[in-house]
């Protein structure tokens, strides 16, 4: 079976994307401080571990900065209007690190920017990992067939604590105890055990 079917993870073969976490949706998409928190565990270990980093701002006059919860600072953002990541200036930053084939993606909306992100990147060939725990929407239908919709399409959906582990791969990793500090404590709920529930035809 092939590493892209297998849908690994590794440290010089990833880049980041965070999609449009800003303050306008602060009080609108539901889980958001949840998603953050998660999405900035995933940001601070790219930053240790040196893997590339794309964030964009949908409409950032309108819609705000990216919150600084986030820890995105000194990290160039890119503006954008159509709902996919993958700008023109996002693809030729994408073209300038051309060993990274997985795209891991954090973000919101989960219906809108990042289910569009996915099928551009995936249409590209790239492995795609929605962490679903740092993804939401305004409404939670929205967001279970969202992700229910990605993995139809091929994405590999993950969580922030098991990106951050197959990156590392290994406890002798030299930078393990760094990251270890990061994952210490649980990650927040942000409502996944109802949408994952056993019993849900979307994931069976």
């Amino acid at each position: 079976m092939s590493v892209s079917r297998l849908g690994r993870l590794g440290q010089r073969s990833s880049v980041l994307f965070l999609c449009d976490m800003q303050e306008k949706f602060r009080n609108n998409v539901t889980f958001f401080n949840q998603i953050v928190s998660v999405a900035a565990r995933v940001l601070q270990t790219a930053k240790i571990l040196e893997i590339p980093v794309v964030v964009t701002e949908q409409y950032p006059k309108g819609l705000g900065l990216t919150v600084p919860e986030l820890g995105a600072d000194g990290i160039k953002k890119y503006s954008k209007t159509c709902f996919s990541m993958l700008t023109p200036d996002v693809e030729k930053e994408l073209q300038s690190i051309p060993e990274r084939q997985s795209v891991i993606l954090c973000g919101i909306e989960t219906h809108a920017c990042i289910m569009s992100t996915t099928l551009d990147l995936l249409n590209k060939g790239f492995n795609v990992h929605v962490v679903a725990d740092a993804c939401s929407s305004r409404s939670q239908v929205d967001r279970l067939v969202a992700l229910s919709r990605m993995k139809q399409s091929g994405a590999f959906l993950t969580t922030g604590e098991g990106v951050i582990l197959q990156l590392l791969q290994d406890a002798a990793h030299p930078k393990f105890r760094e990251v270890q500090k990061i994952i210490k404590d649980p990650a927040p709920d942000s409502g996944l055990v109802a949408l994952f529930h056993s019993q849900n035809p979307l994931f069976t």
